[in-house]
């Protein structure tokens, strides 16, 4: 492919991407993609979005895109165009969607008609209008036209995430900290052309768009992207001897681990076989349980590599790709990226063992939260983002303690606020008041449970109210933040201020789970 004004950029994705124009970019349900063909079919993207306009200014521009080409053209697209990418969740109910559009104040959204159904009530009452992704790859890529250059310090990502304060908030990255968070994994984790990696993550959170796939598009590797997650699909791949990379989530290797236990005894020997030639493979977004540590190492012979993250930072602490990786520790700071543990009034570095609150620095550092000044300036001290998240370090490594806020849960990889889910279970009439918490749990790492003092007309068991309460919040929330356990309560627990003390709402649960084991 000749040198045109579709392959240069400011971007210095698109450079990157440039040197690999023959090489496969993405193996999705239709094909294989060269990333030839992802580089015009992002132009055509950009020049549909752009019209007669030179520059989008960092114009919000959300998209609800299946996994595949297709996502990563409109990605690029939007930042080709000068734009900042929004992506949804095909996931998140109507309620959810609505919010982010309408607070992103994005007025045009990319869409698969496959999710016209899901996203047409939400876009409507944001004021926003639909762009087909069919009609924004018809894009005249024979024009001769430049596109904007985009300066590194422009707006390119809103992410949103929950918080202690309720709703989802946008989470803005800009084009140079992207580019610094994907350098510095490149570096630590080894990423070459030759890679291949299953891609089986959500597209709207930083490890799925970030860890996965941009940094196997930087390096010219070939990224393969599964449209969901299905363990006998995932062994297959795993063991067939293609892919040398697989990043999850510890529910994914949880689910992972239970399919190969389900499996007949005499395939389990080849799925592990094949999966041992993988270079390797990452959990992330969630602690990892120790045990599945263990029988993931009897299974494959990895030793999977734990890192520490979140959506304001990216990645900044791992363990390492050459070198002793401890169960149970994110490993160390990453190149290029300062980590420090303060005391709890966050005017004292904490010594080795004592734990802290885990304060980063770096290039990678998001840009703000959208629209929300006061937030963004209360998450910095100084230029140190504080993660709200406590460790200790131990002979050098970061041991993950656990949030300080118990108003945020971390469920099956994905960060969840307790205060967001409790305002919509608050809404039913049967509830009178609730306390929503995080507990423990195997599989998802925590499990959200909610305590309700039940309206005073309403008589039904809990597992009929349960049931009805999940129903309530499926049609408002995420799947992912439905309580999946209840307890019905005269009253919550309250300390002398008034406020709700949630650690002993999670003993309520802990001590029910007790319970149920004894029979």
């Amino acid at each position: 492919m000749k040198e045109s004004l579709y392959t240069t950029s400011s971007l210095a994705m698109v450079r990157s991407a440039s040197r690999f124009e023959g090489r496969v970019a993405i193996v999705d349900r239709h094909g294989a993609h060269p990333y030839g063909d992802l580089l015009g079919a992002s132009a055509r993207v950009a020049d549909a979005l752009l019209g007669e306009r030179p520059d989008l200014l960092e114009e919000p521009v959300a998209f609800m895109v299946q996994p595949g080409v297709d996502y990563a053209s409109v990605l690029w697209g939007i930042w080709r165009a000068g734009g900042i990418a929004v992506p949804l969740c095909q996931e998140h109910p109507g309620p959810e969607l609505e919010h982010m559009v309408r607070d992103s104040g994005a007025r045009r959204v990319v869409c698969d008609a496959l999710f016209g159904e899901t996203l047409g009530t939400a876009v409507e009452a944001a004021g926003a209008r639909f762009l087909p992704t069919k009609e924004a790859k018809r894009g005249d890529a024979a024009r001769r036209r430049r596109l904007p250059d985009v300066e590194p310090f422009r707006r390119a990502l809103i992410l949103y995430t929950s918080g202690s304060t309720g709703r989802p908030k946008g989470v803005v990255s800009t084009h140079g900290s992207l580019t610094a968070q994907i350098e510095t994994l490149v570096e630590a984790w080894g990423w070459t052309a030759e890679d291949r990696i299953l891609h089986v993550l959500p597209l709207h959170h930083t490890h799925g768009i970030v860890n996965a796939l941009l940094c196997a598009l930087w390096s010219g590797a070939t990224c393969e992207m599964l449209p969901r997650f299905d363990p006998a699909v995932v062994w297959e791949r795993l063991s067939s001897g293609d892919v040398s990379v697989f990043m999850a989530v510890p529910t994914i290797y949880v689910k992972l681990i239970a399919g190969w236990e389900d499996t007949r005894a005499s395939e389990r020997a080849t799925l592990s076989r094949g999966a041992r030639d993988l270079r390797l493979m990452v959990s992330g977004s969630a602690a990892l349980p120790t045990h599945a540590f263990e029988k993931w190492l009897e299974i494959t012979g990895h030793e999977l590599l734990e890192r520490y993250g979140m959506t304001e930072i990216g990645m900044a602490i791992s363990n390492p790709l050459d070198g002793e990786r401890r169960p149970g520790y994110v490993g160390v700071p990453l190149p290029g990226v300062s980590v420090r543990l303060v005391d709890e009034e966050g005017g004292r570095i904490t010594e080795e063992g004592e734990p802290g609150r885990i304060q980063v620095r770096g290039p990678g550092l998001f840009l703000e939260y959208w629209k929300r000044l006061e937030e963004t300036r209360a998450a910095y001290q100084d230029a140190w983002f504080d993660t709200g998240d406590e460790a200790a370090v131990e002979g050098g490594y970061y041991r993950i303690l656990g949030r300080t806020s118990v108003d945020i849960i971390k469920t099956g990889g994905y960060k969840v606020s307790a205060l967001e889910i409790e305002n919509v279970l608050r809404g039913h009439p049967a509830i009178s008041d609730c306390a929503v918490v995080g507990v423990p749990d195997p599989e998802w790492g925590e499990r959200v449970c909610v305590a309700v003092v039940p309206a005073a007309a309403d008589e039904r068991e809990p597992g009929e109210l349960l049931e009805e309460l999940k129903a309530w919040t499926e049609e408002r929330l995420a799947s992912y933040k439905v309580p999946r356990d209840l307890r019905p309560v005269v009253e919550l627990p309250r300390n002398a201020m008034g406020k709700v003390t949630k650690p002993e709402v999670q003993q309520m649960f802990v001590s029910k789970g007790r319970a149920d084991a004894d029979g």
